[in-house]
């Protein structure tokens, strides 16, 4: 890589070399003239700045791009690769993840410091889960106190390329709208980390 840099920068100081001879071989003054070695002293920074840190301004141009499509489609900023997930923070803090159960399309909220996936009343409708009605349940506790839900499981779910089967879940309608991918997820995967404001999931 350090080669290839070099290797420009010889370039764009022949190019220099070649604009001043025309500069002075032709009959400019010596400001106008003075003023347009300037002019592409500019030009030389501003491209070599671009070549040396290509990679960090194409990372912050799609971070902008997907954090856009985002607000604009209402679905979660991420992105798969080979085996792994790459999920941004969203504006609220917290990790957003479109995936889904048993192939219904759903959203999850991860959060590493919930011990069990949770699930609304409606999305485990709409998945069509056997939810144990009939057996005692459990009692969680929460920011909010202490709630009831009930038992289920899930035959496969997917979180782009990440996936677990036979994942134990809890259905309450006090999780309202929101469904949320607990550690239970999140233990099954080869590893799980955030750094720079996004969170890798690598199946």
């Amino acid at each position: 890589m350090n080669a290839g840099i070099n290797a420009n920068i010889i370039w764009y100081a022949l190019v220099l070399v070649l604009v001043g001879s025309a500069l002075f071989s032709r009959r400019f003054s010596m400001r106008s003239a003075f003023a347009m070695v300037l002019a592409w002293i500019a030009i030389f920074g501003v491209m070599l700045g671009i070549l040396s840190y290509r990679r960090e301004i194409g990372q912050t141009a799609g971070s902008i791009a997907g954090r856009v499509q985002s607000e604009v489609t209402g679905k979660a900023n991420q992105r798969a690769q080979g085996q792994s997930l790459h999920i941004m923070m969203s504006e609220d803090g917290h990790f957003w993840a479109d995936g889904d159960i048993n192939g219904t399309q759903t959203r999850f909220l991860i959060d590493s410091g919930a011990t069990i996936t949770a699930l609304s009343e409606d999305t485990a409708r709409r998945a069509a889960l056997n939810v144990d009605t009939s057996g005692p349940g459990v009692v969680m506790q929460t920011a909010n106190g202490a709630i009831h839900a009930q038992r289920s499981s899930i035959a496969k779910l997917s979180v782009g390329p990440v996936s677990a089967s036979d994942l134990g879940v809890v259905v309450s309608p006090a999780f309202g709208e929101t469904n949320v991918l607990g550690m239970n997820f999140l233990s099954r995967l080869k590893s799980w980390r955030v750094e720079n404001g996004e969170m890798v999931l690598q199946q």
